[in-house]
């Protein structure tokens, strides 16, 4: 079974637009967990431009599903994960500015760096997820960092699939067959969408997880949060 996990980055910038407490954060993702979703993910950022520090931890008392952290292992970074102790971190390598995740970990460059990482936060029982282009041979050094999943940056498959689904998938089936082999879990995230996601599922029915946000929350705009939700989880059926 593939897991929703549902990035609830969107909700926090309706409400940091206008300030105040409206929607609340904590309320959605109790909600979404209602609808069925198996998680919850965050991507907190420097800025504070959406979901903040106090998010996390008022998250971290209620949830009763995954509890999912992504963010560039910075030390504020590290310091926050430590204590939320969340299910999940995925490390993902973004500048302080970065709008979106933009690209995976250079896992051979940055590997003495990652498997530090992954051992701080394996002192805690947290899962590590590394973030990583779909290169089989990213997601082998990643394995070798200690990671316990990779989730590989779908950006170039959502852009592709319109043209060519099959030419888009292929270096996706690659690096999640490269992970299999190692024996390591499987996440994907990042501009997956109902056009999309189930074609993505069919050639690699093997995935954990899949975190999505931006599309979800856009669809769930036209068609509510409910239907939105149950909308993706029909995808991993």
């Amino acid at each position: 079974m593939t897991n929703l996990s549902v990035n609830i980055n969107k909700i926090a910038t309706i409400r940091n637009a206008r300030g105040g407490d409206n929607p609340n954060v904590v309320s959605a993702a109790l909600f979404i967990e209602k609808c069925g979703a198996q998680g919850i993910t965050v991507h907190p950022r420097p800025d504070g431009r959406h979901i903040r520090h106090a998010d996390v931890f008022e998250l971290k008392q209620v949830l009763t599903t995954e509890f999912n952290i992504e963010g560039n292992p910075t030390p504020e970074f590290i310091d926050l994960v430590m204590k939320a102790r969340p299910a999940q971190v995925t490390m993902v390598p973004d500048s302080p500015d970065a709008i979106t995740s933009s690209a995976g970990w250079n896992t051979v460059a940055h590997k003495g760096f990652l498997r530090t990482v992954c051992e701080q936060f394996h002192s805690e029982g947290i899962r590590c997820s590394i973030f990583v282009d779909p290169d089989p041979e990213m997601v082998k050094h990643a394995a070798d960092c200690g990671c316990d999943r990779v989730e590989l940056y779908t950006f170039g498959y959502a852009e592709d699939y319109p043209a060519d689904p099959h030419k888009a998938i292929a270096p996706y089936v690659a690096a999640a067959e490269a992970a299999r082999d190692c024996g390591i879990g499987l996440n994907a995230g990042h501009d997956l969408s109902l056009v999309n996601l189930k074609f993505f599922h069919e050639c690699i029915p093997w995935l954990d997880e899949v975190s999505i946000g931006h599309a979800l929350i856009c669809d769930a705009l036209y068609m509510g949060l409910e239907a939105s939700v149950k909308a993706y989880l029909k995808q991993l059926v």
